[in-house]
């Protein structure tokens, strides 16, 4: 049995530090592809098309053989495959849009989120989340990190909640880690996709305005010269 990093106090849930990476396009493409196989069945990502993934390295056909499995085109948005009316039937509740989860949970939310996973038998699903409680999601992942199960201390800073793994899935602990660490890695990159472009434009700009501000001293300095 594993111990799980992340628990839980009175004060609330401490959450581990996301491995977040938005230049390294290999991690991104991973991301990409776990995300079209195991997120995008329910859940879509209706601000983002397929063709904005030539940014992080893939060319179309590549984009058409690991990204595209319905039939769309390169040029389409990211739409999930459920309909509204089936969310709710299924599991009460209508599954987000994962477009900007990450602009709005954070990353670090999101990678715990999806570690936390343990077995309940009280709930619909069967499963539970220690970050969040009572999760109308399943752990769609389960059968890549295995099964989790809660325990519960009483000390002297209140009660403390952690999990072990109980039954091991086809990862590792490492190999699970860094499967979702590269998937939040992608909803991050998919929440602003011109985010390493503003930020490379951003620098050039501070660059030329630095530039500018030496060359406009140096000719106020030739201009006053002989008044001084």
């Amino acid at each position: 049995m594993i111990p799980f990093s992340v628990f839980a106090a009175e004060s609330g849930v401490m959450l581990d530090k996301a491995p977040i990476d938005t230049t390294d396009n290999a991690s991104l493409q991973r991301g990409a592809e776990s995300f079209v196989s195991y997120c995008l069945t329910c859940h879509g990502a209706s601000y983002m098309r397929y063709n904005r993934h030539r940014d992080i390295g893939f060319s179309n056909e590549q984009i058409l053989n690991k990204l595209v499995y319905t039939g769309q085109k390169v040029g389409d948005l990211m739409q999930s495959a459920m309909r509204k009316k089936e969310g709710e039937e299924w599991f009460g509740v209508v599954p987000p849009d994962l477009s900007v989860i990450a602009r709005s949970r954070g990353a670090d939310w999101l990678y715990s989120y999806l570690r936390a996973f343990y077995r309940d038998d009280s709930t619909v699903t069967g499963w539970n989340n220690l970050v969040f409680d009572r999760a109308a999601m399943p752990h769609v992942l389960y059968q890549l990190q295995g099964e989790q199960r809660l325990t519960i201390k009483s000390g002297d800073k209140g009660e403390q909640k952690s999990l072990l793994l109980d039954k091991t899935g086809n990862m590792t602990v490492a190999e699970y880690d860094k499967f979702v660490g590269d998937l939040v890695n992608y909803l991050v990159y998919l929440g602003e996709p011109h985010a390493n472009n503003r930020k490379s434009i951003g620098l050039m700009v501070i660059a030329f305005l630095i530039g500018m501000l030496i060359l406009s001293y140096a000719l106020k300095r030739e201009y006053w010269k002989d008044i001084h």
